[in-house]
């Protein structure tokens, strides 16, 4: 298949197999070109570093020689070159797909790369928006559609994910049987696990007006959400309305729907929210996933130390 060419330092054996490979991630992985080039110049970096680690042209007998220390040596190469940690651990993902090809084909196999750990990206903070670009988003989401029901789609879609904290996967599973009627709906989260939220007057009120207006069937088996044609929402219609409203409003980048259950969280948290509650309502296990979604400010944090330390009173 042709592809932009990309230097590959290898005997010819090694370079036909490596073509091999990438010819199996665009006709059995379905992998875009854009990925498909990805993976061939992280693998380009990875023969120039063998290459200069083993002094010689790299075939297939080094592959297999390689050992887990050898691994670790490439891992600090790039990391000496000034990588991050996700771009790191970009370049070994790489690597493991590429042996496990071999090992899959029965060309080669080498277990000491699954003995190597690529280093863990650092945890991201979640971005939530402030109360009022949360407020904006939801008045402003129905003036970048033109059809009523649409508009009134992405309305009450925006007003669950932040007036219910839910994830996006989690509304966009929904059937017109599981639609708000009542103060509290059921939701099932990750892992099937399942979990009651509360509903807000606005929020049913939005998923009414919208379930009036749209021109599909209503069965209770039906999706609650549906495109133009009347199938399941795709999420990809959703994140490319996000970025419309973030162009029209100047919201941050990070502004995503994702970023809508943030904020739900957040707000809650800082508006004297319980952060065990919080917990069931966001449906985590653990209370360790709450505190990484959710932030209190500095100003709250230093009110709560001041009452609640015994010096502080």
């Amino acid at each position: 298949m042709d592809r932009p060419p990309v230097y590959f330092p290898a005997s010819p054996a090694l370079r036909g197999v490596i073509d091999a490979w990438l010819d199996w991630l665009e006709a059995e992985r379905r992998a875009s070109p854009h990925t498909v080039s990805a993976y061939a110049r992280d693998f380009s970096a990875f023969l120039v570093f063998l290459q200069n680690h083993v002094g010689d042209e790299p075939d297939m007998d080094h592959l297999a020689a390689m050992t887990a220390a050898d691994f670790r040596a490439y891992l600090a190469a790039r990391t000496a070159e000034g990588l991050s940690r996700p771009s790191v651990a970009r370049h070994m993902s790489t690597l493991r797909g590429f042996f496990k090809f071999l090992d899959r084909t029965g060309r080669l196999s080498n277990p000491a790369i699954a003995t190597v750990r690529s280093p863990r990206p650092p945890r991201q903070l979640p971005r939530p928006l402030a109360e009022d670009e949360a407020r904006d988003a939801l008045l402003t989401i129905q003036e970048l559609q033109e059809e009523p029901w649409q508009a009134a789609r992405d309305l009450a879609l925006l007003a669950l994910l932040y007036g219910c904290g839910l994830r996006l996967g989690e509304a966009l599973a929904l059937n017109i049987d599981d639609a708000p009627t009542s103060d509290t709906m059921r939701i099932t989260g990750k892992g099937s696990k399942q979990r009651l939220v509360p509903v807000l007057p606005l929020v049913q009120e939005a998923v009414e007006d919208y379930l009036a207006r749209r021109p599909y069937d209503r069965s209770p088996d039906q999706p609650l959400f549906v495109g133009a044609r009347g199938k399941r929402l795709n999420p990809g219609v959703v994140q490319r309305q996000m970025r419309r409203l973030r162009a029209l409003l100047g919201l941050p980048e990070t502004a995503t729907p994702h970023a809508l259950r943030h904020s739900f969280a957040t707000h809650l948290l800082t508006r004297g929210g319980d952060l065990r509650t919080i917990q069931e309502l966001l449906g985590h296990t653990s209370l360790a996933a709450t505190q990484r979604y959710t932030q209190i400010d500095t100003t709250q944090l230093a009110a709560v130390h001041a009452r609640s330390h015994p010096r502080g009173r």
